[in-house]
């Protein structure tokens, strides 16, 4: 197991190795703005999302029964995760008219469908453990 390790870790070390030598070959402009887009995103997640995830996990706890909240954090990890990555494509139909491969489908109503599955799982997930009987495995008596 620890030669598995040692082999990732020179993997991983190797890649950066070949990530830095890739960046070395940018301009100075462009690796500022690497590194501010960098740093924004950081600093985004900890000063938005962070306490905004945190926020809306407490008050779902205070509404939710306790046999949903591993079902819904799953759901809106997965939501807030895919709305993030579909942004940048949302309400930009065919951008490129003269080249139909770019934004060749309708993005939001591909999202609106896997968000009403990601839910609809969420909902089964929930389904199906009310259903199943709590029953004391240990063959003790309580």
């Amino acid at each position: 197991m620890i030669i598995v390790r040692i082999l990732l870790a020179l993997a991983g070390v190797a890649l950066m190795c070949y990530a830095i030598t890739l960046l070395l070959d940018f301009a100075t402009g462009d690796l500022l703005s690497i590194a501010l887009w960098f740093a924004a995103g950081i600093l985004l997640h900890d000063a938005v999302l962070a306490p905004l995830s945190a926020i809306v996990g407490v008050g779902a706890r205070r509404i939710l029964p306790r046999a949903w909240w591993a079902a819904a954090a799953c759901g809106a990890v997965c939501t807030v995760a895919l709305v993030l990555i579909a942004i940048p494509v949302l309400g930009r139909g065919h951008a490129v008219p003269d080249n139909p491969t770019v934004l060749d489908r309708n993005y939001p109503v591909g999202l609106a469908i896997i968000l009403t599955i990601i839910w609809l799982l969420v909902l089964a997930t929930t389904a199906q453990h009310r259903r199943k009987p709590t029953a004391n495995t240990s063959g003790r008596g309580s």
